[in-house]
């Protein structure tokens, strides 16, 4: 859920701008704008949240607790940013929704934060995620990962490339635009990324494996409950 970032290959702070810029990513057969709030920022962060966490543990225990579900199935429209608060009630979303959350509940434990837009590996275009910073060091947070343990690889997070983030000081909203950076570590530290890689793959892949099976015994469970019901009910 969480990288600590290599700075030669994300754009940290990214230039300041007045609003968003009005690009538009390519997604599946279609375009759409690559910033595009259902509601003005301001409302993401002004209503009070139910749900106090403490640190990043708290965060990734309550999205666990949470189903992603896409847009077009939960609202009939290709996009759709759920307010936070309204998040906590439905626990269902995209990633613009547990981004926005995840960004809400940093701010609140006291990190400078931002809720951050752009392309991202296997996510594609269009995704968010969060970043923060902690006594010097900057962190990518990726709440979709929460069910794969509190750290993510730092090679995954390579694979990230902002285009939009927001920051809130409590007063006012500020917007920046950020470039893709190459970076091309050297042999050791290339070797470092990919041992952290390597075991996290496998973390995932056992864990991927545990829920399959899990899945397939409970509804092997409910199968024979059912013919259990089935066998009583024509004794009758």
């Amino acid at each position: 859920m969480l990288a600590e970032i290599i700075p030669e290959g994300y754009d940290l702070y990214g230039k300041k701008i007045l609003k968003p810029r009005p690009q538009r990513m390519k997604c599946g057969r279609g375009k759409f704008r690559v910033f595009h709030p259902t509601f003005p920022m301001g409302r993401f962060v002004s209503k009070p949240l139910s749900i106090t966490c403490t640190n990043l543990q708290d965060v990734g225990q309550f999205l666990q607790g949470c189903s992603y579900v896409s847009d077009l199935e939960q609202f009939q429209q290709v996009d759709y940013w759920l307010p936070p608060e309204k998040f906590e009630q439905t626990r269902m979303g995209d990633c613009e929704d547990f981004a926005l959350w995840t960004w809400r509940q940093l701010m609140a434990m006291g990190f400078p934060a931002r809720f951050v837009v752009g392309r991202a590996g296997r996510y594609g275009n269009g995704h968010a995620w969060v970043t923060f910073e902690n006594n010097g060091t900057h962190f990518l947070v990726e709440p979709l990962a929460c069910w794969y343990g509190d750290t993510f690889p730092q090679l995954s997070m390579l694979r990230y490339i902002p285009e939009i983030s927001v920051e809130w000081d409590g007063k006012k909203m500020q917007y920046f635009a950020h470039t893709k950076r190459s970076y091309r570590p050297s042999l050791r530290e290339g070797l470092s990324l990919w041992r952290e890689w390597a075991a996290y793959r496998l973390r995932t892949r056992i864990h991927n494996l545990f829920v399959k099976r899990r899945a397939s015994s409970s509804r092997t469970e409910n199968l024979t409950e059912c013919l259990r019901l089935h066998r009583k009910n024509q004794g009758r």
